[in-house]
């Protein structure tokens, strides 16, 4: 058996020290590119997201450089997610690939089928090997979320442009070749002493934008044009609403406890959105919010074009904006979308931030006589 997943911006380092350490053989799929993109818009139904599109290109890459086993998560409710793993699996054998697919998603009151799919993935029924392994990967999960935290910090304020870039990329290249939980663990703490040795502009005025949206285009670096390099290369700081770090400790390890931050974000959410209606369009309008009150300036919602959650806190963020006075920009992206269009409108919106940053100190300083 060689297992391939879907790639998901930074969740593949995880994925692959989970299974290394399990002593399962993988393929991780190459990077997303527009390869990628063109295989998947091909052998996917066109009104489908964008993130599905991109999935089947993810693997039909990985099953030609051998993989005959896909792992995915699932998830209930009425995001299309959900239908996922049924879809692809039919996409894949109407083009003549009978792959197998192991599908983790909530149990649902069905315990022995969901660890029935975990034996099988491991190859093992030793529980203790089993956490040992998964423990290891959400160190790592953590690691690599921080790695990348420190590259938002650290990409708006270098003196040299393309410093932490020419890390962060030789990072993704090199953790290729790396095996294993420590292997990985040595190479994203150099990494990261490398980024934070990045000299600093210290005169720079840094503007700090919250990016919210469904999680996957959040994540996945080519599916939102490399946001996170674009706005570091305008001076901007983000943070975004959802990591897959995040999310775990939410929902599988702190919310068990009661310390997880999520009632936070729903109570924030609450006097615009009060039920759950599927996706993440409450932690969308709940972090914008948080993002407000925490005096960011500038709230940039990115979504694949047709996700029926979005487009709901969509018609809600102008709400927010003015209440909190806080500038919204939102971003719809699909195969269509074009790089120049998109870069414009993301240094418009950066422009706007900054008048208006400078509007409020000069009014400060006069109000200040």
């Amino acid at each position: 058996m060689k297992v391939t997943f879907p790639h998901m911006g930074n969740q593949y380092v995880a994925t692959k020290v989970l299974l290394e350490e399990l002593g399962v053989d993988i393929v991780i799929p190459p990077q997303c590119s527009k390869d990628t993109l063109n295989i998947g818009v091909k052998h996917s139904p066109e009104s489908i997201c964008l993130p599905l599109k991109v999935n089947i290109g993810n693997y039909i890459e990985s099953i030609n450089m051998g993989a005959d086993t896909i792992v995915l998560t699932g998830s209930c409710g009425p995001c299309r997610f959900g239908y996922y793993s049924i879809l692809q699996r039919e996409l894949l054998r109407e083009i003549g690939y009978d792959i197998d697919v192991i599908l983790l998603d909530p149990p649902q009151g069905d315990y022995k089928a969901f660890f029935d799919r975990i034996f099988k993935l491991t190859g093992t029924k030793n529980p203790y090997k089993i956490v040992k392994a998964l423990k290891k990967a959400v160190r790592v999960l953590n690691q690599v979320d921080d790695l990348e935290d420190t590259t938002y910090y650290k990409r708006p304020r270098e003196k040299v442009r393309g410093s932490v870039d020419r890390y962060y990329d030789q990072f993704h290249k090199d953790i290729r070749m790396v095996y294993g939980y420590e292997g990985v663990s040595r190479l994203m703490k150099e990494t990261k002493e490398k980024i934070l040795s990045v000299e600093e502009d210290p005169n720079r005025e840094i503007i700090k934008i919250g990016v919210v949206g469904e999680i996957y285009t959040i994540i996945e670096p080519f599916v939102n044009l490399d946001i996170e390099k674009k706005l570091g290369s305008l001076g901007v700081e983000i943070d975004k609403s959802l990591k897959v770090s995040r999310w775990l400790n939410e929902h599988l390890f702190l919310n068990p406890l009661g310390l997880t931050s999520e009632k936070e974000t729903t109570k924030a959410a609450e006097p615009y959105l009060k039920t759950m209606i599927g996706g993440h369009a409450r932690e969308t309008i709940g972090y914008s919010v948080r993002f407000a009150k925490e005096g960011f300036d500038g709230i940039i919602q990115v979504y694949p074009l047709t996700c029926m959650p979005e487009i709901v806190a969509q018609s809600i963020l102008p709400t927010v904006e003015k209440d909190y006075n806080i500038p919204y920009l939102c971003l719809i992206v699909d195969e269509m979308t074009g790089e120049a269009g998109y870069m414009t409108r993301l240094e418009a919106f950066v422009d706007l931030l900054r008048r208006r940053k400078e509007i409020s100190k000069s009014e400060k300083l006069l109000s200040g006589y």
